[in-house]
């Protein structure tokens, strides 16, 4: 099979694989069979909630989805769909926003989906922070991500990454991941005190949910 076929081609293939009209697949994802001639057309593509029930549906890795130089292996007939196709905390679906400057290992980019890239102009030194917006599908992404994260205890630099899985807020340091279920304000409460023992001023705390 191609090794770089695009997402729309995939959808294609498999919905064909497995039997789906396109009918039978908008009905899964709680879409308009328009909407599915269009993914497959490469005219629009599915929001990161419909990436997660298309691999459900074909029992695939959103991975093998959205990167374009997996290949399709072992596609097993499946028969669920609609909302039963979805099993939130057990997608390994990490949503964040990393900074390529705090990393010293880029490896880990190999284990992200990069959906949008900024640069952020700073007032120190480097002067240009490279800013990825990412998702993840490994299930051991946040222990991936731990290792690399830069830490100089001798400069009292310690960098952390923020990113999210259904309702569980990470924030892992270099070989410390902390966590808290978004709305508990208790655990977030202990979370922010952890950040504060490492010299993370409140000012940095303040990250989407």
């Amino acid at each position: 099979m191609d090794n770089n076929m695009k997402l729309s081609e995939k959808i294609q293939l498999l919905r064909k694989e497995n039997g789906f009209s396109q009918e039978n697949l908008a009905e899964s994802c709680k879409v308009s069979r328009q909407s599915i001639s269009k993914w497959e057309a490469d005219i629009a593509l599915p929001d990161i909630n419909k990436l997660i029930i298309l691999s459900k549906v074909f029992n695939v890795s959103v991975d093998v989805l959205i990167k374009d130089n997996l290949v399709i292996d072992g596609m097993k007939e499946v028969h669920t769909c609609g909302t039963d196709a979805i099993v939130a905390e057990d997608t390994g679906l990490y949503e964040g926003v990393l900074i390529k400057e705090s990393i010293d290992d880029e490896s880990i980019l190999d284990a992200i989906f990069i959906n949008k890239v900024e640069m952020w102009k700073t007032n120190g030194t480097p002067r240009y922070w490279t800013v990825i917006y990412f998702t993840a599908s490994q299930n051991d992404f946040p222990n991936l991500v731990s290792k690399v994260m830069i830490s100089d205890v001798n400069k009292g630099v310690n960098w952390f990454v923020d990113f999210k899985a259904g309702n569980m807020k990470y924030i892992v340091f270099r070989n410390r991941i902390l966590k808290y279920t978004i709305g508990n304000l208790e655990e977030k409460k202990h979370v922010c005190e952890e950040c504060r023992k490492m010299g993370i001023p409140d000012t940095q705390m303040q990250w989407s949910e």
